[in-house]
């Protein structure tokens, strides 16, 4: 018997939900009867959400694949921190609920989830994947950078049409009545959508007797998702704590000796747990049973990573390739070896919650 199909989970800042591919492949092709069907199933979307989910399945299909890129590269800037972000992709239900405070590792996960959409997006565009969009239809003709003069030539990624996407789909979910938590959620999808425009760079080819680069065509290229997860981590690193005016319309700085509050910087209102200790209500998973390094003083290291609790070390076998030789042409042959290391895994917080 063939195996069922992997499921295909859609991360939103509003949502979680899950989908067959099999299944979405029949109501792409049913069109509005089968998007109808498939978008009414998922829970929580707003009306503006649900709308364009039916107008346009292959979009939303899309999203779903590439949502699993944006969750490992949020798990990949926190791998050696106490929140890693694992807890995000494990569960199914709204961040509002999984991540309950409004602290910046909640401000990243907006901006990063509205980025990765957007990335996604532009390169299913350019790429031919969805019937809705192509190439960046803006980037014709000549134009001249301090190199001189180029024709627009190749396949630009399209940023518009994505962030237009983007902006009115996931935006959707913060409603008409805007209170502080829905103000904040807005300001951090908007850095998201602006970290990707951002990391666009000016490709070019040159056409010439023997390569000059007397004629020159050149497009705008998306460049790797983890150059923008980088980018974000930093203003994680910066994030500013704000309060609602007294008008209930706009952030001003928690700390007004910090300077002013610009649109490029993800804002929190409130203070991050340590994340030590498994809280669900304060969105923190705890750090027992996490690996860390035994010798590095960093937060990796076993005595911030464990927060003082201490730290198992149990001698584990690792096959690892080894005696790897080159052979023309041109191949590499490697052995497999095996190796004998230790692992380090912080103890768990003592209480009968946490007895294995």
């Amino acid at each position: 018997m063939d195996a069922p199909p992997s499921r295909i989970c859609v991360y939103l800042p509003a949502l979680i939900c899950c989908f067959t591919p099999g299944i979405a492949a029949s109501w792409w092709y049913m069109h509005s009867l089968g998007s109808q069907v498939m978008c009414d199933n998922i829970p929580r979307l707003a009306p503006r959400q649900r709308q364009l989910c039916r107008q346009h399945p292959s979009v939303m299909l899309v999203i779903g694949a590439g949502i699993k890129d944006w969750m490992d590269e949020c798990k990949e800037q926190f791998r050696h921190q106490r929140w890693d972000c694992s807890a995000v992709a494990r569960e199914q239900g709204s961040y509002r609920r999984l991540l309950p405070r409004d602290t910046r590792e909640v401000a990243f996960i907006y901006a990063v989830s509205s980025a990765g959409m957007v990335h996604t997006l532009a390169r299913a565009c350019s790429q031919g994947e969805l019937d809705t969009c192509s190439c960046d239809p803006h980037k014709t003709g000549i134009s001249s950078d301090s190199q001189g003069s180029f024709s627009w030539g190749g396949c630009s990624d399209n940023i518009n049409f994505a962030v237009s996407f983007a902006r009115a789909f996931i935006d959707a979910q913060e409603g008409k009545q805007r209170d502080a938590r829905a103000l904040m959620n807005l300001h951090n999808n908007r850095v998201g959508r602006k970290a990707v425009r951002c990391s666009m760079s000016q490709e070019c080819k040159c056409h010439g007797v023997s390569g000059s680069c007397a004629v020159r065509t050149c497009w705008m290229a998306l460049r790797d998702f983890r150059r923008t997860g980088d980018y974000l981590h930093r203003k994680y690193d910066g994030a500013i704590q704000v309060v609602m005016n007294q008008y209930g319309t706009r952030f001003t700085r928690a700390h007004e000796s910090f300077g002013n509050l610009t649109k490029n910087e993800l804002v929190y209102m409130e203070t991050s747990p340590d994340y030590c200790i498994r809280e669900p209500e304060s969105g923190s998973m705890g750090t027992g049973g996490r690996a860390c390094n035994r010798t590095s003083k960093g937060t990796d290291g076993c005595e911030v990573m464990c927060c003082g609790r201490g730290y198992n070390t149990a001698r584990v076998s690792r096959t690892s390739q080894c005696e790897c030789t080159f052979h023309w042409c041109c191949t590499v042959h490697c052995k497999d070896c095996q190796e004998l290391v230790d692992v380090h895994t912080c103890k768990f917080q003592e209480g009968p919650m946490y007895d294995l």
